[in-house]
């Protein structure tokens, strides 16, 4: 029997990989940036949680460089949803900074080291560090099955020790916001590329119909192109990692790897019908975690975004 996916499971997981060295990954814009999206793309085909935590964590790594703050050691997440029923305040106590209040979906909250949390302060919305230790789960906040060890809780802070990362506004102002953006298209891109290689699989083992066939090609070009634009995207990224283009080419990258997998996702399921869903205990906990994971995404007001931008700046 394989043995259950949970929190325990994926944080273990994580920390090995980590001792490893495996999430050493190179920095947005260093000239590398193809082979850190696509470390995080193989590892969320294999797992998908597995894989957005370590997206969490390098992408915490990286916010901490691009602010010139050395990351202390350990595993790391970010912790930076801001959705009206939960709110954080930060307010100066001595020398230092306290935070107090509710962050909802906290990634890793079972088993991380430490976190960057965006909070409100009295100057701007501002980032800091905390001890994963001194914030406590609330229990009962994660409802889906897709995800679930991932361990997205809402926690709970009270007056907890904080260290300021940058100065107010700088987690959302620099051009590395938006490269952290697209790293999580690379992990939706890994969730599409796992559920293809399972239809790839299937038809290289067997005789497959002319329908299967249909679907596999319409799969094949989907990945095609989702890889594609992962490498250009990669490639402007190496090229101009500050320039003004990075939210236009990071939302591109995430309105068209969305629906890549959405796509992915619905055409394997009819290519093979219900058998990989109930059987294959990897594929079913993927169908599950996707859709889920995709919804990172804003949909429409990612698209209207989109559009704004295009107003001004479409090239095409």
């Amino acid at each position: 029997m394989p043995v259950p996916v949970t929190a325990e499971t994926v944080g273990g997981q994580l920390r090995a990989i980590h001792r490893a060295g495996a999430l050493e990954l190179p920095l947005p814009g260093s000239g590398r940036t193809l082979q850190r999206w696509l470390a995080l793309a193989e590892l969320a085909a294999d797992d998908l949680v597995l894989g957005r935590l370590a997206e969490a964590h390098t992408d915490a790594v990286a916010i901490q460089a691009e602010l010139g703050v050395p990351a202390e050691p350990g595993l790391w997440g970010v912790w930076a949803a801001e959705p009206p029923s939960a709110r954080v305040e930060a307010t100066r106590r001595g020398n230092g900074w306290v935070l107090t209040g509710r962050k909802a979906w906290c990634s890793g909250a079972r088993f991380l080291d430490r976190a960057l949390i965006s909070a409100h302060a009295p100057d701007g919305r501002r980032l800091f560090a905390v001890a994963v230790a001194d914030v406590a789960v609330v229990e009962g906040t994660w409802a889906a099955v897709g995800m679930a060890a991932s361990g997205s809780v809402s926690v709970d802070l009270a007056a907890v020790a904080a260290a300021p990362v940058g100065g107010p506004g700088a987690y959302l102002d620099r051009p590395g916001f938006w490269h952290g953006g697209a790293g999580v298209a690379a992990c939706w891109y890994g969730g599409a590329l796992g559920a293809a290689r399972l239809l790839l699989r299937t038809a290289r083992g067997g005789t497959p119909d002319a329908h299967a066939l249909a679907h596999l090609g319409a799969v094949d070009a989907l990945v095609a192109a989702m890889r594609a634009h992962l490498r250009l995207a990669a490639d402007q990224v190496d090229t101009d990692p500050t320039g003004p283009g990075a939210q236009l080419r990071a939302v591109r990258l995430r309105v068209h790897v969305e629906a890549g997998a959405t796509e992915v996702l619905d055409r394997v399921g009819r290519a093979l019908g219900a058998g990989p869903v109930c059987l294959d205990a990897v594929h079913a906990q993927r169908v599950a975690d996707l859709p889920v994971y995709l919804r990172q995404s804003h949909a429409e007001r990612d698209l209207a975004g989109l559009g704004a931008l295009a107003v001004d700046r479409a090239d095409w």
